[in-house]
């Protein structure tokens, strides 16, 4: 029953995989190399220079 319920949910999620081979492994890894970026002593509590590096990320 969980399966089924699933299934109902992300329908047009799964179906635009095969159709258009289309994912979010970008946004996924993006949002990881923001974190990433967040955890490491860079002076992240200078917001000016977190957004510099953020912006270096995207580069």
């Amino acid at each position: 029953m969980q399966n089924y319920e699933t299934m109902q949910n992300h329908y047009e999620t799964i179906l635009n995989y095969f159709v258009n081979r289309e994912t979010n492994a970008f946004a996924e890894s993006f949002d990881a190399k923001i974190k990433a970026f967040g955890i490491q002593p860079r002076g992240v509590g200078n917001i000016p220079l977190f957004m510099f590096g953020l912006c270096r990320l995207t580069v």
